[in-house]
């Protein structure tokens, strides 16, 4: 569904990203795990047209999008929820939501989705009225995740879904991106939190210094002698 190919990215005399490439197949989670300074999310921004790459081919469903304007990219079902959530503080909850439906233009499949999002997230029902700015980390990543669900999408991109929060809500966060899958939205997750990323994907990516140092089937990275001792501390 998303095939990335030779991709180069460069800000100034820096290479962040240097021929890489990768595939999403339809229906799968793939994980692309590295280090801070990796380049990973710039391969997400590059994706969704927030970054011009210096080279390179990225094709969603067989399309050559590397050219195209982020809210055309949008429309065609690619959605990223960005590291660091980028929520509306002085909008409520719900007004938050609401503008990550904003391109679809239909109030009645809008309220459909918010259902969807608080079946997922049953804990944000009683934050409907409530401001983005006054929510926990954990609720304001629950609505980062359920803005980007507003849209419809095929294919999410999620970024660091897990920074910053507690463990129990890690599990929870994972939980519902497990469902998403399972409803059928291809996604890619980039992450830091290796064991949980590793858990749910069925292919991953391992990214130093703007190249792919390793991939391989989730299970086989998880088991991996280097993972274990660069990123699982085993």
């Amino acid at each position: 569904m998303l095939e990335v190919e030779n991709l180069t990215v460069t800000y100034g005399d820096a290479r962040i990203l240097l021929n890489l490439s990768l595939k999403a197949p339809e229906g799968s989670v793939t994980c692309v795990l590295g280090p801070n300074g990796s380049g990973k999310t710039t391969l997400l921004r590059s994706i969704c047209g927030l970054v011009r790459a210096t080279s390179g081919t990225i094709r969603f469903s067989g399309i050559e999008i590397q050219n195209e304007k982020t809210h055309e990219i949008v429309k065609r079902g690619l959605i990223m929820v960005p590291e660091g959530r980028r929520l509306w503080p002085s909008l409520s909850v719900q007004e938050n939501l609401e503008m990550g439906a904003y391109l679809l233009g239909d109030a009645e499949n809008s309220q459909r989705r918010i259902r969807y999002v608080l079946e997922l997230f049953p804990h944000l029902s009683s934050r409907l009225k409530q401001l983005c700015g006054t929510l926990s980390g954990g609720e304001q990543q629950m609505v980062a995740i359920g803005r980007g669900l507003m849209g419809s999408p095929k294919f999410l991109l999620l970024d660091e879904p897990s920074l910053g929060l507690a463990p129990l809500i890690v599990r929870e966060v994972y939980q519902a991106v497990e469902k998403i899958a399972e409803a059928g939205t291809t996604i890619l997750l980039v992450e830091q939190n290796t064991q949980m990323a590793l858990s749910l994907a069925s292919y991953g990516y391992v990214l130093e210094n703007g190249h792919t140092v390793m991939e391989g089937e989730g299970r086989y990275l998880k088991d991996n002698p280097y993972i274990k001792e660069a990123y699982l501390g085993l």
